[in-house]
């Protein structure tokens, strides 16, 4: 390891125009890296220190215009630089491990939810569907889901319903246009509420992660509460806002009363809970 004083002795060689600036970053620059073990950070992580001093290049740059020698000498000063800027250093990596520590937890939650669904054996109780159901129901069940059928099941469907495909797909988009604000409503509900889930993940992971009693600990609790409180909320707002049509648009769209669709859904409903009961 070089002198205690080998910044100072640098620092004077350029004020005195025997080094020239480039030469000089770059000297204090190969001089920390070359002396990791005077400082004892990153728990001896040379490759850490490395990326450290990486990204500490452009403050030393800056330092050597602001330095002003007040009775600490220049090698002090940049010490302190290097200890100042490894805890804000050692802050944003802590914070970026645990934003990705949120985001991964909150992704495996929704890689499992989106696992594709068991099959179902022929030992499993099953819902069979009435043969007294007429097309006109199955035309209105067909648009209540309308948001969840592809262009070929609605072929298929209009094809056993003898309606023509076109015609009825042409309902669905009218649909889709009409219900274009509210279903971008949600989607956009649903994308802030997965937002609200690796933002609560996240203020816990600090919070669990710092001393009890300290002020930042105090900190990270309240924000964590605060946003477990928000993602209920808004939780229970996409709960009560429905993908499937309303009684009143499919009417509006079939150009028939409302209380044509409420009463053959009714009927469906009241068929299919009969028809659970007798199996």
């Amino acid at each position: 390891m070089k002198n205690e004083k080998y910044l100072s002795d640098l620092y004077e060689m350029y004020l005195n125009s025997n080094l020239s600036r480039k030469n000089f970053e770059g000297m204090i620059f190969k001089h920390l890296l070359e002396n990791f073990e005077r400082f004892r950070l990153f728990k001896g992580n040379h490759d850490t220190w490395s990326d450290f001093l990486t990204s500490l290049y452009p403050r030393i740059v800056r330092a050597i215009d602001l330095y002003r020698d007040l009775g600490s000498s220049f090698d002090a000063y940049i010490v302190s630089l290097v200890h100042c800027a490894a805890r804000e250093y050692n802050c944003r990596e802590s914070d970026h491990s645990m934003t990705e520590y949120a985001c991964w937890q909150a992704r495996a939650k929704e890689m499992v939810l989106s696992e594709s669904e068991p099959e179902y054996t022929e030992s499993r109780k099953h819902v069979s569907i009435p043969d007294d159901i007429n097309p006109r129901q199955i035309l209105f069940l067909l648009l209540k889901s309308y948001f969840f059928v592809s262009e070929e099941f609605v072929k298929r469907v209009a094809k056993a319903i003898h309606m023509d495909a076109d015609l009825v797909q042409s309902i669905i988009d009218e649909l889709r246009r009409l219900r274009s604000d509210k279903d971008a409503e949600i989607m956009d509900l649903r994308e802030r509420l997965h937002c609200q889930y690796y933002r609560c993940i996240t203020y816990q992971k600090k919070m669990n992660n710092t001393q009890q009693g300290t002020e930042y600990h105090e900190r990270m609790k309240d924000r964590y509460e605060r946003a477990r409180k928000r993602f209920y909320k808004m939780k229970k707002r996409l709960g009560g806002m429905r993908m499937s049509a309303s009684n009143r648009m499919i009417a509006e769209v079939l150009g028939i009363p409302r209380g044509t669709i409420d009463s053959s859904l009714s009927a469906i409903k009241n068929r299919l809970a009969s028809s659970e009961k007798g199996d």
